[in-house]
């Protein structure tokens, strides 16, 4: 775990998905696999050739970026396809269903976290991650869920953490995953909020940049620890 900035007051917390509230490599290996190989067979490409070309452009993204990573739906979108395509393929490829199972230890976190706001974002689309969250047991357990197909944009973009922040408001009662908890009446606003992932590029950069906290985890081990780190600062 990775603390880059925390407010002294904590309003909301905004939490990736994939391999930050489970850890399973096997999975996230097969949801790349899936995906590549479906967009490789749309080019004409066996699943290694396309393997190849993603890693080539990763590369040469980094290259240019100093260092920086890019996500796999930016360079699908860079060979042609339209984000609606790859929110299709998505949607049928992926079944967290043969790999997820309920973590009660997870659940008692967020639980534990509840006195401020729960969000998601997650370059999957909405229809997975609730699919993913309902196998963890923690469908319940947030307030809002942005994914791939709310604005057609993947992460890393500043409008899904703008719109986060206003959709965790108390007042705006709408939860895309589940009932959620009445949580706190304090107004939700970017420095109050935390934003949590595992890869700096993807989940945490622009977080950073408008002005939230930022937390980069290992995995679920590292998110059973947040209590802990968090005692004292989240309102309620």
């Amino acid at each position: 775990m990775k603390v880059y900035r925390l407010p002294d007051k904590i309003t909301s917390l905004v939490f990736d998905m994939d391999l930050t509230l489970y850890t399973h490599p096997e999975y996230a290996r097969v949801q790349i696999d899936n995906l590549i190989a479906i967009a490789g067979q749309k080019r004409g490409l066996s699943a290694q050739e396309a393997a190849r070309e993603i890693e080539a452009a990763r590369k040469a993204w980094a290259v240019s970026h100093n260092g920086q990573t890019t996500s796999l739906s930016s360079i699908i979108l860079s060979w042609g396809f339209t984000m609606e395509d790859n929110v299709r393929w998505r949607e049928t490829a992926y079944e967290p269903e043969r790999y997820l199972v309920k973590d009660p230890k997870l659940r008692q976190t967020l639980l534990s976290l509840s006195s401020c706001r729960l969000g998601i974002i997650t370059n999957n689309p909405v229809s997975i991650a609730a699919r993913t969250l309902s196998c963890l047991g923690i469908e319940d357990c947030f307030q809002a869920v942005i994914g791939l197909d709310t604005f057609m944009i993947a992460k890393p973009n500043e409008i899904s953490f703008l719109k986060m922040t206003e959709l965790l408001q108390p007042s705006v009662n709408r939860n895309s995953a589940g009932t959620g908890s009445a949580g706190t009446a304090a107004a939700v606003t970017l420095d109050t909020g935390v934003s949590i992932g595992d890869r700096y590029d993807i989940d945490l950069e622009i977080p950073l940049r408008l002005g939230m906290g930022a937390v980069q985890v290992d995995g679920v081990e590292d998110v059973y620890k947040l209590p802990e780190l968090l005692a004292g600062r989240l309102y309620g």
